[in-house]
């Protein structure tokens, strides 16, 4: 069916031009006409037509600029123009609009079905086309989502998938040699580290897909992955092979804000990390590191340099208790530690058929396992020779006590240092920026002023430095600025205007307020009591 309007003010020429496309088309074509300009406006709005047979003189609005309207609200129709006038005079703003033919008065029927077939074939291949696209469309909605899950796969658990990483490239467009990930999980509380009502996760996971998928989709050039248990898996490309501070801090705060979004629309808590920069073939280490930073933070959201950072088993072997040893060696649960060790000593002890050697090999391994885990969790710093006499000292145990007793000693100090090295730097930054406030008290300093400065984002230093300081980082510049403006005030003659410019402040007004609050009096009383 073509939608066919007619446009012309003389009566006898839309009868003619009916009758014709009757007889030829029949009911193939739907005709509907107008005789003015405005009219035949009008008309295309509601009506909608495939093609537009148009006179170039109409009363009101010409011929030419009721195309233009025309144009403006659709831009599929094909025009056909027709004039008693010369077509030279109007050709080339008919071609600027797109007009198929220019026909002149009187017109020959022959014409008439010539150039309207030429218009149907047009549409027809136009139609055609729109199908095909839609199709394709369609067969992509289908195809790109498990090729993205390929994707994420691939990088998750093939050991080596570098062959098949331009090809991944080419179908999904990605123009990038470098990228991070984005783990998410839903959980019962974002103040947990993990899960702790799976399956209850993982159906919140399944109904609110669609929604993260969107989301994520609005704010970052990403692959999602599947849902995993309560997880999912994001890969972002990235530009470079390093991250800007400035990067890392905007990925944050979009980060924090979908965690807010998604919590407002799907009403379930999320936890999120943020992993390194890296080659594509070495993505799983990026996502081994959200996982690790999960694990490692209570935040809601947290990236990974912010933070100091299956197997098969014999049916007997106490995997709890291992995995109980060496999550306390990451929380620095010392006494704990010590406690489960002294049990996982006992079942070696015990277990028939087990010699010393065999319990001096799993020593070692234990202990080369937790002090792996103090470097890569506390901030430890790493010396090669750090470990020359354990070989020596294992084999030098000749009893079970011994050996137990060197055990507990190693697995133990592993444990400490990740909480006092982990302080330490914690410390350190804090100092750091102490540091720094001192020195630049007098200046328009602020929290991102700071943070940059000590290398953390902005949401992780406030935190760290409340919790060192007790005090939140305005407070602590306040009390500083305030203290120097005492000082100042006791023991110089500089006015209250010099005064609260040397310590920061370029409102005397709000100066005076804050100093009130703090001391109790204003900046004048304070001199007239000195």
């Amino acid at each position: 069916m073509y939608k066919i309007m007619l446009a012309d003010d003389e009566g006898i020429v839309i009868d003619s031009l009916k009758f014709v496309i009757e007889k030829e088309f029949g009911d193939e074509c739907e005709i509907a006409f107008a005789k003015t300009g405005r009219s035949v406006i009008e008309l295309a709005e509601n009506f909608r037509p495939d093609i537009a047979i148009m006179d170039i003189m109409m009363p009101g609005i010409n011929g030419i600029d009721a195309m233009k309207e025309i144009r403006k609200t659709n831009s599929k129709v094909v025009f056909i123009v027709m004039s008693a006038y010369d077509k030279f005079d109007y050709a080339k703003e008919s071609i600027a609009l797109g007009v198929l033919e220019y026909i002149n008065k009187p017109m020959e029927r022959n014409k008439i079905i010539s150039v309207l077939r030429k218009a149907m074939t047009e549409i027809d291949a136009r139609r055609a086309q729109r199908t095909n696209d839609l199709i394709i469309k369609e067969k992509l909605e289908i195809v790109v989502p498990i090729i993205e899950s390929g994707l994420i796969n691939s990088i998750l658990f093939q050991d080596k998938f570098t062959e098949d990483i331009n090809s991944y490239k080419t179908i999904l467009g990605l123009d990038s040699e470098y990228g991070y990930m984005i783990s998410i999980i839903s959980c019962e509380s974002p103040d947990g580290t993990g899960i702790t009502n799976a399956v209850g996760s993982s159906v919140r996971m399944q109904r609110n897909y669609k929604i993260i998928n969107e989301e994520f989709k609005k704010e970052f050039n990403c692959i999602v992955g599947p849902i995993m248990a309560n997880r999912i898996a994001i890969m972002v490309p990235y530009a470079t092979d390093k991250i800007t501070y400035e990067d890392r801090i905007e990925i944050i705060e979009k980060v924090r804000n979908l965690t807010r979004i998604l919590r407002v629309k799907t009403d379930v808590d999320y936890k999120m990390a943020i992993g390194s920069v890296r080659p594509l073939a070495e993505l799983r280490e990026s996502y081994n590191e959200t996982i690790s930073t999960l694990n490692m933070s209570n935040e809601s959201v947290a990236h990974v340099e912010d933070l100091p950072l299956q197997l098969e088993y014999d049916s007997d072997y106490p995997v709890d208790l291992e995995h109980k040893i060496f999550e306390c060696v990451k929380e620095g649960k010392t006494e704990q530690v010590i406690a489960n060790c002294t049990s996982f000593y006992s079942w070696m002890h015990h277990k028939p058929g087990t010699d010393l050697m065999d319990i001096r090999l799993k020593v070692l391994e234990f202990v080369l396992r937790a002090e792996s885990t103090a470097y890569l969790t506390g901030g430890m710093k790493y010396a090669f020779r750090s470990r020359t006499n354990y070989l020596p000292e294992v084999m030098d145990a000749s009893n079970h006590e011994a050996l137990r007793n060197w055990f507990i000693l190693k697995m133990s100090a592993a444990c400490r240092n990740v909480t006092e090295k982990k302080a330490e730097k914690s410390t350190k930054v804090v100092e750091d920026a102490k540091v720094y406030i001192n020195k630049n008290y007098n200046k328009d300093i602020s929290l991102d002023d700071v943070s940059r400065e000590v290398n953390i984002s902005p949401y992780y230093f406030s935190k760290i430095f409340k919790d060192d300081t007790g005090e939140g980082f305005i407070e602590y510049l306040t009390n500083i600025r305030i203290e120097k403006a005492k000082s100042l005030i006791q023991d110089t003659d500089y006015s209250m205007r010099e005064i609260c410019q040397m310590v920061g402040y370029t409102d005397p007004n709000y100066f005076s307020r804050a100093f009130k609050k703090k001391v109790g009096v204003t900046p004048t009383e304070f001199k007239e009591k000195r």
